[in-house]
C-alpha cells in the first residue's frame, strides 16, 4: 500500500485544472507539463489570435487570478465555547478572512453547495473593501484582527473616491473570491450577488468571464426603499439588484412558485371524486391546432348519437385527446357529454390532479422584480434582537425567496459575506417549513464595531458576535414557534489561524529555531483536537461529521465518520494497535488511516503495520 504524506496546503487548483485537461487531451501533457502548441493544434479554428479581441480588464486581473489559484497552509480551530450544540450540529459558522477561507474549504466542499448568496460591498466609498495582500493573506487577516503584529500596521479602511485605482480595488477583491465561489458550486447551483448600480456592470463582466455568458440566469431587480433625497446626483433610487448565475446551464433547475388554486373561483363544479380532485371547470374537447390522424376518430354519445370533432375553424376533424386517452378518460370520469343544440365533449380539468389523475401542484416561474424591503430587514433584526446593533439587514423573506428557488430540503447554503447571519435564520426558518435538513456556512470577518456605535454599546465587539447572537436567538424562537424540537438550530464555530503544525507553516525568519521543534511538532498553544480538524480540512473530509475516541493498548485512537477516517496522533506506535483498527474501521466502505510519520516506534513497526493494514481493505495509509 502506498503512504500518502499529507503537505498541510489547500487543494492545488492549478493541478487540478492541469488533471482535467489531460483527461480530455492526454497528447498535450509532457511530463505533466502543458504542451500549447500541441494544444493549438488540436483546437484548431476555435484560437482567437487576433491583437484585439473583446475583453474586460484592469490593474491588477493578473495578480487576482493568481491569488484564486494560490494555496493556503492556513487551519481553521474549533471554537466550542462560542458554538451551540456542537455534538449534533451539520452548520457551520467560520470568522476568518473569506479568500483564505474558501480556499481551505476546497477540498471539504468542492462542487457541494446548491446556494450561494452574498451581500458584499457596494463599493460607495463609505464601507470598507477588505485590504487582500497578495504576498501572504493569512498574516494580514492575523494582523488586522490583533493576533499577529507587524510594524505595517494593515487595517480595515474605506475605498474612497478618491483612490486612483476605486473600481479596480473592489473588482481585486471580488474576483478571486468568486473563483473560488464556482468551485464549491454544485453542478445545479445558482449564485445570488446583492449589489446596487456602484458596481453592478463590472459584477456582470466578473461573473461572465468566471461563470460563462451562458451561465447568466437572470438579474433580479429589488424594490429596496421608498425614495427620498438624492442617492445618485440627481435622483431618489428606489432598487437594487441580486445577480443570479448558475454552475451549468445543461444541469441547474430553478425551482418554480406553488400557485394554490384551493380558492380558485374557475373551480366550480363538483362530482363523486371531488375529495382527492378537487372541484374542477369543463375544457372543450374539440382542438384548435393543426391536424392529426391520431385524434381523428368518432365519439358516440349517451343518446347514441355519433359525433366528431366540432370543426370551427374549418380544419379537418380533430379531438384533443387521442382515442385511448378518450377512452381511458371516460372510464376514470374525466370526461363530460352536454348537449345544448347539439352534443359536446369536454375534459373536466381538477384541481389537484392532472390529466393521467397524478397529484399535482400547479407552479408559475418567478418574477423578477421583486420587493423586499430595507425596512423590512430592519425591522426583522430588531424585531429578534431587540436592538438596532446592525445597518442595513437583508430581509428574511429575501433570502427565503432566493433559497427556495435554488435548495432542495436538504442542500447545503454558503454566505461568505454574511453579516448579520440572516441566511443563518432563513435555513432555519425553511427547515421548519418544510421539515426539511438544509445546512449552511456562514463566513465573516471579525470587522470590529465602532466603539461610538449601539452595537458596540449592547456588547458586540465585533460582527461576527453579533451574528452568533442572532443565529441563537432565531434558532430558539423558530422552535418554540413551532414546536419541532428535532430542528438542527445549532451551529460550529471555527476560527481561521496558522496551522498547528511548525513543519506546515515554517518560521522562515527563524529557520533554526523551527528545525529544533519538539518531536510532536504541534504548537504549544494547540491541542490534538485542533490538528484532528486540521486534518479533516486537508484532507477533504466534511468538518461536521461526528468524532469519536477510543483508547487501545494505551493509543488514543479518532473515528472521524464511523470509521471512514481513523487518526493517531501518539508516539512510540506499534503493531499492537492493528487490531484495534481493523475493528473501528469493519462497518466503514471506505476506511483511511493517518499518522504521525515519526510517531512509530520503529521502522519494522511501520512495515508491519502497513502490511496488515493492507490485507484488510484500508484504502489509504497517509502520515503528517
Amino acid at each position: 500500500m502506498e503512504e500518502i504524506k499529507l503537505d498541510g496546503e489547500s487543494k492545488n487548483i492549478v493541478s487540478d485544472n492541469v488533471y482535467k485537461l489531460k483527461e480530455l487531451f492526454p497528447e498535450v501533457i509532457t511530463e505533466d507539463k502543458i504542451d500549447f502548441d500541441k494544444l493549438k493544434l488540436i483546437l484548431g479554428s476555435d484560437i482567437d489570435t487576433d491583437n484585439e479581441k473583446y475583453s474586460f480588464t484592469w490593474p491588477g486581473k493578473t495578480q487576482a487570478i493568481k491569488e484564486s489559484q494560490k494555496q493556503s497552509t492556513g487551519t481553521l480551530r474549533p471554537c466550542k465555547e462560542e458554538s451551540k450544540n456542537w455534538d449534533t450540529t451539520k452548520n457551520l459558522y467560520i470568522e476568518g478572512d473569506n479568500l483564505e477561507v474558501l480556499k481551505l474549504l476546497q477540498k471539504s466542499y468542492y462542487n457541494k453547495i446548491k446556494c450561494i448568496y452574498i451581500d458584499p460591498p457596494y463599493n460607495t466609498g463609505k464601507e470598507f473593501v477588505y485590504p487582500d495582500n497578495y504576498h501572504d493573506n493569512l498574516e494580514n487577516y492575523l494582523n488586522i484582527t490583533g493576533q499577529f503584529s507587524s510594524e505595517d500596521g494593515i487595517k480595515i479602511t474605506t475605498n474612497s473616491e478618491s483612490s486612483g485605482r476605486y473600481h479596480s480595488n473592489w473588482i481585486n477583491m471580488m474576483y478571486p473570491r468568486l473563483k473560488l465561489a464556482r468551485n464549491l458550486l454544485s453542478e445545479e447551483g445558482l449564485i445570488f450577488i446583492s449589489l446596487d448600480d456602484s458596481e453592478i456592470f463590472n459584477l456582470k463582466k466578473i461573473c461572465d468571464e468566471i461563470f460563462g455568458e451562458e451561465n447568466f440566469v437572470c438579474n433580479f431587480v429589488r424594490k429596496n426603499k421608498a425614495g427620498s433625497g438624492h442617492d445618485s446626483k440627481k435622483i431618489a433610487i428606489e432598487f437594487d439588484y441580486i445577480m443570479c448565475y448558475c454552475k451549468n446551464n445543461n444541469e441547474v433547475q430553478v425551482n418554480q412558485e406553488p400557485v394554490d388554486v384551493s380558492s380558485d373561483t374557475k373551480y366550480k363544479l363538483s362530482d363523486e371524486y371531488e375529495e382527492r380532485r378537487g372541484k374542477y371547470y369543463l375544457r372543450s374537447l374539440d382542438y384548435k391546432g393543426s391536424y392529426s390522424e391520431k385524434m381523428d376518430y368518432p365519439i358516440t354519445t349517451p343518446d347514441g348519437t355519433v359525433i366528431y370533432s366540432g370543426n370551427k375553424f374549418g380544419k379537418p376533424n380533430t379531438w384533443r385527446w387521442s382515442k385511448d386517452k378518450f377512452e381511458w378518460g371516460l372510464e376514470k370520469g374525466f370526461i363530460e357529454f352536454k348537449k345544448r343544440e347539439k352534443w359536446g365533449v369536454f375534459i373536466k380539468q381538477y384541481q389537484f390532479v392532472d390529466n393521467n389523475d397524478n397529484i399535482y401542484i400547479r407552479q408559475n416561474p418567478y418574477r423578477a422584480l421583486i420587493s423586499f424591503s430595507n425596512g423590512e430587514g430592519s425591522a426583522d433584526f430588531k424585531n429578534l434582537m431587540k436592538n438596532s446593533a446592525f445597518d442595513f439587514p437583508k430581509p428574511v423573506s429575501l433570502i427565503n425567496f432566493l433559497q427556495k428557488i435554488s435548495t432542495n430540503n436538504d442542500s447545503i447554503v454558503l454566505d461568505f459575506f454574511s453579516g448579520s447571519a440572516t441566511s443563518a435564520q432563513s435555513v432555519f426558518q425553511l427547515n421548519s417549513e418544510d421539515y426539511g435538513t438544509r445546512r449552511f456556512i456562514m463566513i465573516q470577518l471579525p470587522e470590529k464595531t465602532n466603539e461610538k456605535s449601539e452595537a458596540y454599546r449592547e456588547g458586540f465587539k465585533n460582527i461576527c458576535e453579533i451574528g452568533k447572537e442572532r443565529i441563537r436567538k432565531a434558532g430558539e424562537k423558530i422552535v418554540e414557534e413551532s414546536g419541532n424540537k428535532d430542528l438542527d438550530i445549532g451551529f460550529k464555530v471555527f476560527k481561521l489561524d496558522s496551522s498547528n503544525l511548525e513543519k506546515w507553516n515554517p518560521d522562515y525568519d527563524n529557520l533554526k529555531q523551527t528545525l529544533l521543534v519538539s518531536q510532536d511538532n504541534i504548537k504549544e498553544d494547540r491541542t490534538q483536537e485542533d490538528l484532528i480538524y486540521e486534518i479533516m480540512l486537508k484532507y477533504g473530509i466534511d468538518l461536521t461529521l461526528p468524532i469519536e475516541e477510543y483508547t487501545a493498548n494505551e493509543n488514543k485512537i479518532y473515528s472521524i465518520g464511523y470509521g471512514a477516517l481513523l487518526i493517531c496522533l501518539d508516539n512510540n506506535i506499534t503493531k499492537n494497535i492493528v487490531d484495534s483498527i481493523i475493528e473501528l474501521s469493519k462497518d466503514s466502505e471506505i476506511s483511511r488511516v493517518v499518522f504521525k510519520d515519526n510517531g512509530f516506534a520503529s521502522d519494522a513497526d511501520k512495515t508491519n503495520i502497513k502490511e496488515t493494514l493492507r490485507t484488510h481493505n484500508i484504502d489509504e495509509f497517509i502520515t503528517i
